[in-house]
């Protein structure tokens, strides 16, 4: 009998390795709607972070009959019908100060606003969630982010407990493929690591790989071989970005930075956002794990271009404005950058199929910044999407228009369309009880 916790097992090079499996029909009832055993398919959620927030003006139309997409969020057009928008919910903080590029964010996942610089009053609202859906998979939650340092993470139940995000698309590959090495140490685990992505993890599952798929129809066989496929093609990826650069006459070796932050580049940040984002979709496909969190960049955004000295932060305050644009050219420019990566992981998701839709139609992911603009700290009409429908729990397409309520509205009306008993959330004038039916299925 063939059962949805079935995991392919092997070993490689002393390593133990496992691969999860995906949403196979035979997993399935013969609907494609939910589960053979009668439950329904998963419900993921998770977060998608970064900050600076949106050029006025430049970013999202002022109509509310449907959501137009500017300049800024053009590479968000193709996804509008799977997208809700929220608008001028402002953030009160009832006499307690700004504390830049930290209360927004603060406010918006914890319906509370902090007291003092760094404080974390509440837990996140994807902590919530994890508590509710998280515990029966082999991860409570995935959290990474693109900026090389562990603390840009957005997730924790307080000041005190705050998770660290995962920095490395190889050790994310690590944690979800290799389960145990007898090589010991950091050389060791390295090594591991190397001999997996050369010989490939499908190599140490081969011979339960065989006879998993003679067990199986034509349908889920191809299924199963684009999934490995997809494997293959990012295990390669990383093999080359691991792997010492060819020693030609025209490159140069480069000098040793030394240490420092890393990966605030911007293309760096967004090549590992890109392979991260490929091994969640792997791993929430295959019920790893049903709750994740994403950082692309810093609560300061401290990313910039090669060879410059300017930050993406700098220039929202010194960049002058363009006279004949209207905005500051290069903070824009960075805008839309991160707004490409937001389009390239909403892709990613609606790009793995799952049951009559894609894995995208079964997660509801919380996107959103930390400030409205940047460069005045404004915390008031802070930019937040739904995407997803979460199995079509949620409307989508819709630009909700909050006229001066508070952004708390909408983390409650997330959590109660994923089934937390909340009737309401939040202290103090983000306190809400105001579920925002516009959007419920």
């Amino acid at each position: 009998m063939i059962t949805r916790r079935e995991v392919l097992r092997g070993s490689l090079g002393g390593s133990a390795v496992a691969v999860a499996l995906p949403f196979l029909d035979c997993f399935l009832s013969s609907s494609g709607e939910a589960l053979a055993g009668g439950g329904p398919i998963p419900v993921r959620f998770g977060t998608w972070f970064w900050s600076m927030g949106h050029t006025p003006g430049y970013a999202v139309g002022a109509r509310t009959d449907r959501i137009e997409f500017l300049e800024e969020c053009r590479s968000l057009i193709p996804h509008v019908a799977k997208i809700n928008y929220f608008g001028h919910f402002n953030s009160p903080l009832d006499g307690r100060p700004n504390h830049v590029h930290h209360t927004g964010w603060v406010a918006t996942r914890t319906a509370t606003a902090p007291a003092l610089p760094g404080d974390i009053p509440a837990p996140t609202l994807d902590v919530l969630v994890a508590d509710a859906i998280g515990n029966g998979t082999r991860f409570r939650s995935l959290d990474m982010t693109c900026t090389g340092n562990p603390r840009d993470s957005f997730t924790a139940r307080s000041t005190h407990i705050r998770n660290a995000g995962e920095v490395s698309p190889h050790a994310l590959y690590q944690r979800l493929f290799g389960t145990a090495t007898e090589a010991s140490g950091a050389a060791g685990a390295d090594a591991a690591t190397d001999a997996m992505l050369q010989q490939s993890v499908l190599t140490g599952i081969g011979e339960q790989r065989k006879r998993f798929e003679r067990r199986i129809g034509a349908s889920d066989r191809a299924r199963l071989d684009e999934y490995f496929t997809s494997i293959r093609q990012l295990e390669t990826q990383l093999a080359l970005q691991r792997s010492t650069p060819v020693d030609a006459a025209a490159c140069r070796k480069a000098t040793d930075p030394g240490e420092g932050p890393v990966g605030l580049e911007i293309d760096v940040a967004r090549g590992n956002h890109d392979s991260m984002t490929r091994l969640l979709t792997m791993a929430l496909a295959c019920n790893q794990t049903r709750v994740f969190n994403m950082a692309f960049n810093n609560a300061l955004s401290s990313l910039r271009r090669p060879g410059t000295a300017y930050t993406h932060h700098t220039l929202t305050h010194e960049e002058a404005v363009d006279q004949q644009r209207g905005y500051q050219p290069e903070a824009f420019w960075f805008n839309c950058r991160v707004m490409e990566a937001l389009a390239s992981f909403i892709t990613a998701f609606d790009g793995v199929r799952e049951g009559p839709g894609t894995l995208l139609d079964n997660t509801l992911i919380f996107a959103h910044a930390e400030t409205s603009y940047a460069k005045v700290h404004a915390v008031d009409n802070i930019p937040v999407m739904t995407i997803g429908s979460a199995a079509g729990r949620l409307k989508t397409g819709l630009h909700i228009a909050g006229h001066g309520d508070p952004i708390s509205r909408v983390g409650l009306t997330v959590m109660q369309a994923l089934g937390l008993p909340l009737e309401r959330w939040g202290t103090g004038s983000l306190q809400t009880s105001k579920t925002i039916t516009e959007i419920l299925a």
